[in-house]
């Protein structure tokens, strides 16, 4: 087994350094800043000659942090590494699929193309794979893929309250229903028609058999929060208890957070660090990550 080396690249966000050890890297240094032109000055100071490099980064709003990324990851391996590992708990860039309008990009394989340059492997959680049945349809490095369902069904058994899971629209089903049978729940399968960004419709969900439960509403991404508003007002017109709202990766743009903590309890996985963070994915990420590097 190789040395390892683990690069933080954002060590704000909560999983960073804890990751490097949970899966027995030591950490490396690095100077990075940018030149009087807004250019990116980069040194790895740490040999990484005949080493597993595992750098983390988190490639939430990744648009001004892929450069720096990739530089690091060519420069690492013109170093000496022996294989670049990338974990981002949340990937980007995954939404555009398909050509939905003609002359629209399909950013989600351009995207792939330039981290698949750069590095061997790849680890990331609960991806939006949605026409893409593997990360493999796009990237050709090595596509890890680890969920946080575990996560969600242990936290789900620690509650005391009858519960309802609730998924936003036939693409969560698959995922919902396996939670729900890990946690021996019911569920109920909403219908979404959406027409913009902030402009969404959901059916009714069929309530008359669970009124004494508390719906909790699971989905992978929460953006635009419109799919949770239009849930919570038949949840209230039902009369049921306060809902939980579970989310993988909490995008809240706008002012969606601050609307759905007004109507329910909101809780997330730190895939994206947010201050309704309750759900730990290190322990979930470190277990990937030393099936690739073992």
């Amino acid at each position: 087994m190789l040395p390892r080396t683990f690069f933080n690249l954002s060590p704000g966000h909560p999983i960073g350094e804890k990751l490097a050890s949970n899966i027995g890297a030591s950490i490396g240094s690095f100077d990075t800043r940018l030149f009087p032109d807004g250019e990116s000055y980069l040194r790895i100071l740490t040999d990484v000659t005949d080493q597993d490099v595992i750098i983390f980064c988190d490639l939430y709003q990744p648009n001004e942090k892929l450069f720096p990324l990739l530089t690091f990851a060519h420069n690492a391996r013109e170093l000496g590494a022996k294989r670049n590992l990338l974990v981002t708990p949340y990937l980007p860039y995954m939404r555009q699929d398909k050509r939905f309008n003609p002359g629209e990009s399909i950013t989600s394989a351009h995207f792939a193309k330039h981290l698949s340059l750069a590095f061997d492997g790849l680890v990331t959680v609960d991806p939006h794979l949605h026409r893409y049945p593997t990360l493999d349809c796009i990237y050709t490095l090595e596509g890890m893929v680890t969920t946080a369902r575990q996560v969600i069904v242990e936290y789900l058994k620690t509650l005391d309250d009858p519960l309802l899971l609730i998924g936003p629209d036939s693409e969560s089903e698959q995922w919902v229903s396996t939670i729900a049978s890990d946690a021996s729940l019911p569920y109920e399968i909403l219908l979404k028609e959406r027409s913009g960004d902030y402009d969404v419709e959901v059916s009714t969900p069929h309530l008359s058999h669970w009124t004494n439960h508390r719906p909790v509403l699971v989905d992978d991404i929460i953006s635009s929060g419109r799919t949770m508003l239009k849930t919570l007002e038949h949840l209230e017109s039902a009369d049921m208890p306060k809902a939980l709202i579970i989310g993988v990766h909490g995008i809240f743009a706008g002012d969606a957070y601050k609307l759905l903590a007004k109507k329910a309890e909101v809780i997330t996985c730190n895939s994206i660090a947010h201050s309704s963070n309750k759900l730990d994915l290190t322990y979930t990420l470190a277990e990937k990550i030393n099936h690739y590097l073992k």
